[in-house]
């Protein structure tokens, strides 16, 4: 199995939120996406299955090392070999990899957040560095991209933070800030449970309308001259506001059960996407 083929199996499996936003994304950008999703996926995963804290701390020590391995071109793991011509290719910087590996050690030093000021510290660590990459990939000019990314960060964490928010607190994990668990009278016990009160409903709508800022602050920080580039981000940032719309729609019962997009409206969601993106900033394509 070749890196790439690695890469692919991790993190961007048909039917994959991802496999669909970089269908239209030419091939060098594309394995490099899913190179960096694959990175993610390898962290988040360091923490789960009940490895222990000390475990899990020598495992994202040595993704520390295998980053200055991969910086001075001797990587071993399959992901960081994938990564290994596109850093330079695109000028990945060695700092945001170094800010992923500090986000996923959070998860070990932190297991809720008081208020959405150190959540949003969260957030840009395990979201917001992985979109400043992405659009590195992508290619942008105005350096107000960085903000559009940034914020894409957000949201897409605040979009993951809603919709496994059961099984988050199953693990121990409350991603929900206290002080606004307290406002809307919930315990963090009470998100362990399958059934959706009133309360409850009136959070997620809560926590969707930020995120759902988020998308929209997002979106009017891409300066115009960068939008055609950015079109696979702004394929995943369609697909996680329509996800938005679905846990809406269906009165916010994620406590329930899995809100999902099917596989066909994925499909119908990133053609238009795209679609509308060429017709808008035909000059843009690379």
């Amino acid at each position: 199995m070749t890196p790439e083929e690695y890469c692919r199996q991790k993190s961007a499996y048909t039917g994959s939120n991802l496999y669909y936003s970089t269908l239209f994304t030419h091939n060098e950008a594309k394995q490099a996406l899913i190179a960096l999703h694959a990175l993610k996926c390898e962290l988040n995963e360091i923490n789960k299955n009940g490895t222990s804290v000390d475990i899990a701390r020598t495992k994202l020590n040595w993704w520390r090392e295998e980053i200055e391995r991969l910086y001075n071109s001797n990587p071993t793991h399959p992901v960081s070999r994938a990564l290994s011509h596109p850093i330079h290719q695109f000028n990945l910087r060695q700092d945001h990899f170094r800010e992923m590996i500090a986000g996923a050690e959070m998860n070990l030093n932190y297991d809720s957040y008081p208020s959405f000021t150190e959540l949003s510290f969260y957030c840009y660590r395990t979201a917001g560095v992985v979109e400043l990459l992405i659009a590195g990939v992508l290619g942008y000019k105005n350096p107000k991209t960085e903000k559009y990314a940034s914020d894409l960060g957000h949201a897409l964490a605040l979009t993951s933070i809603v919709r496994n928010v059961r099984k988050h607190a199953i693990r121990g994990y409350i991603y929900i800030p206290l002080d606004e668990l307290e406002e809307f009278n919930v315990s963090p016990e009470e998100l362990q449970n399958g059934h959706t009160e009133k309360k409850m409903r009136n959070l997620f709508a809560f926590q969707i309308n930020r995120a759902q800022e988020y998308y929209q602050q997002a979106l009017a920080s891409l300066p115009e001259e960068d939008r055609g580039n950015q079109q696979s981000s702004l394929i995943r940032a369609a697909l996680y506001q329509k996800l938005l719309d679905e846990i809406e729609r269906d009165s916010y019962r994620v406590l329930e059960h899995r809100i999902f997009l099917t596989p066909i409206r994925k499909l119908w969601i990133a053609w238009k996407t795209s679609r509308n993106e060429q017709r808008r900033y035909p000059q843009q394509r690379d």
